[in-house]
């Protein structure tokens, strides 16, 4: 039989897998929803935009490394290769952009499950969540990583290079794939 003393520790014990779990398929959400987000990116690029289908991968590694494979990929896209490959840089940007995604899924994921939502309810809210995603990243996040990665300019001022419609479109498709993609663990029981 369980001492009164037992019970609360169990009961914690329970409790802290919630959040615990939340996080974790938040960010195993958030990393495949970057990866749409991700190929958004890179038709906008291939098709409208003209620049390259692998540039959006490089513009996000210049975050880390310095602009040249972006540079490059536009170039030649401009010349009328679209699908200059570059594997380092475009390895480089993927991860960034991936593990970003994860820390935002991560976050949406503890707030779901601990509201409970469910259904269009939960992708409702993540679509907003790519929103403020958007936001956040745009004005905050992205000029600060310019700042103390040296990203500069492509980075800082990232959301108007891409055009703001293409950046709050790719931003509201991250939104509603991780919405879709908890759904089944929010259903489940999973995440609570």
């Amino acid at each position: 039989m369980a001492t009164s003393s037992e019970a609360p520790s169990t009961q914690a014990r329970a409790n802290s897998k919630g959040p615990v779990a939340a996080a974790a398929w938040g960010a195993a959400a958030g990393i495949g929803a970057s990866v749409v987000m991700a190929m958004f990116a890179m038709i906008a690029a291939l098709t409208y935009q003209n620049t390259g289908f692998f540039t959006p991968l490089y513009h996000i590694a210049s975050t880390l490394a310095p602009g040249d494979a972006m540079m490059q990929s536009m170039q030649s896209a401009m010349a009328g290769d679209s699908f200059t490959f570059l594997l380092g840089p475009a390895v480089l940007g993927a991860l960034i952009h991936m593990a970003v995604g994860a820390a935002y899924g991560a976050l949406f994921g503890v707030v779901a499950g601990l509201l409970r939502w469910h259904g269009a309810v939960l992708v409702g809210a993540a679509v907003l969540w790519g929103f403020v995603v958007f936001a956040v990243s745009a004005w905050v996040g992205l000029p600060i990583a310019a700042s103390l990665f040296g990203g500069g300019d492509p980075i800082r001022n990232m959301a108007m290079m891409v055009g703001y419609p293409t950046f709050v479109g790719e931003h509201l498709a991250f939104g509603a794939v991780l919405g879709l993609l908890l759904i089944a663990p929010l259903r489940r029981g999973v995440i609570h």
